[in-house]
């Protein structure tokens, strides 16, 4: 929970957009079980060799962090689109459309399950600029999160907001994928909306492209329900772990390409290298939606 004293540090917001870098929160959680286990149990790896309990003392896995120190706005503060309204910590960003476009991800240490845990955000850049897609806004965002006084975690998110686009077509399914080299891990992924309602419940995400199919095709054009990008970077870190249970990933970092929607299968691919692995989510057009690389220590 975020203590009184530290509530975010926003700011009026008759301010240019430029005037929120520098902002700064401070949230204060246990890294209680239930998100974990709850978790565990979405990505169906309840029973699975080298897959802890989630229990207290577990160590959370990683990209698992982002099941905590979710806002909480009240249902009065929740716009049209199901995203609390803009302000507060971030800046009031008027364009309508709002994407988790990438972040980069360093592990120190793992977050232990059942210990307190305290997550400093601060807005590093927030960057207006026009181009074919039209007005954008990017905003950076740097977060720490310590348990035991030390820094476990250390990440930035990249947010994109942007204007409405046009209508984006269905993609069309291959009837063959492309090989992958060889040596390289595949996954078959087939989304459905449990999967996408459980990942917007346990992450407090009330964006309704994600469940709410008229909305998703009517109002913001898409052909299907859209598939979570952090689910999409979450499953490709538990691609690396499954094939490196002596290691652990100390970096992540990601990129979203394109969205996935939960019509038809999608590919998850890993091409280990040493110790870094260069990771991709694949639509069932055979084109990229997602690049990722994972370095194991």
């Amino acid at each position: 929970m975020m203590s009184d004293q530290n509530k975010p540090q926003g700011k009026p917001q008759n301010k240019p957009l430029s005037d929120w870098i520098g902002s700064r929160e401070i949230r204060e959680e246990t890294i209680a079980e239930f998100p974990a286990q709850a978790a565990a149990a979405m990505l169906d790896l309840d029973g699975e060799p080298m897959t802890p309990p989630m229990s207290q003392g577990d160590p959370l896995p990683p990209l698992w962090h982002w099941f905590y120190f979710l806002p909480k706005a009240a249902r009065s503060r929740i716009d049209s689109d199901g995203h609390p309204k803009r302000g507060g910590f971030f800046p009031p960003v008027t364009l309508p459309r709002r994407m988790f476009a990438g972040a980069r991800t360093r592990f120190i240490r793992p977050l232990t399950i059942g210990e307190a845990a305290t997550r400093e955000g601060e807005i590093l850049n927030v960057a207006e600029k026009s181009g074919k897609a039209g007005k954008l806004v990017f905003v950076t965002v740097r977060y720490r999160i310590r348990q035991d006084g030390e820094v476990r975690i250390e990440e930035e998110q990249d947010i994109v907001y942007k204007e409405p686009g046009p209508i984006i077509p269905e993609p069309m399914p291959l009837r063959s994928l492309p090989d992958v080299p060889a040596g390289a891990w595949v996954e078959e992924i087939t989304p459905d909306t449990v999967l996408l309602f459980r990942f917007s419940a346990l992450t407090f995400n009330a964006h309704r492209i994600h469940y709410d199919r008229p909305y998703a095709l009517d109002e913001e054009g898409y052909p299907g329900l859209v598939v979570h990008g952090p689910l999409t970077a979450v499953m490709l870190a538990g691609l690396t772990v499954r094939h490196n249970p002596h290691k652990r990933i100390t970096e992540f970092s990601f990129q979203g390409r394109a969205p996935l929607f939960d019509l038809y299968p999608f590919r998850l691919i890993g091409r280990p290298e040493g110790d870094t692995v260069t990771l991709e989510a694949q639509g069932p057009d055979g084109k990229t939606t997602m690049q990722a690389t994972a370095v194991l220590g």
